[in-house]
């Protein structure tokens, strides 16, 4: 299995650095595991909607064109389902039977392009709860990690 997350925006705080690359580490042993970090366009003014669009869009396109062939996409976005640790272990199987390939998006502070939605197969809401952006990773990274403790019959998940 390839799994692949695209985020937009690199992590600072090594806490956050340290507890990603532990679970990347995890994860490895269950499948090929890449982290592509696009860069964040820098925004001149962060309340202009016609600049926030633009880079949204900006952004979009590097993450379309980095997304895997083939790879069942599910990105993180504010309108997408909240799911239990069991359905999102069903999402992860439902890709690997697909293609054996799946990607995960994060986008950056301002979201996703709607292109990038529209290229997902599936739209994941975290929680209901706003989080700091760059914690969304390492809860990201943890989640797919349980998933794949759950399909394989680990201790892991209580």
């Amino acid at each position: 299995m390839q799994v692949t997350f695209i985020t937009v925006g690199s992590l600072k705080e090594k806490y956050l650095v340290d507890a990603v690359a532990e679970y990347h580490k995890r994860l490895s042993s269950y499948a090929r595991v890449e982290l592509i970090e696009l860069k964040e366009v820098k925004l001149s003014n962060e309340n202009n909607t016609t600049e926030i669009a633009n880079a949204l869009k900006e952004e979009g396109a590097k993450i379309i064109e980095r997304i895997p062939d083939g790879a069942y996409v599910v990105s993180l976005c504010v309108e997408g389902k909240s799911i239990d640790s069991l359905a999102f272990a069903k999402l992860v199987v439902e890709a690997q039977d697909r293609s054996g390939k799946i990607c995960f998006i994060i986008g950056s502070s301002y979201g996703l392009a709607d292109a990038v939605k529209s290229r997902s197969d599936y739209k994941l809401s975290l929680s209901r709860l706003t989080y700091p952006h760059q914690l969304a990773r390492v809860m990201l990274y943890e989640s797919v990690y349980r998933s794949f403790a759950i399909l394989n019959g680990k201790r892991y998940h209580k």
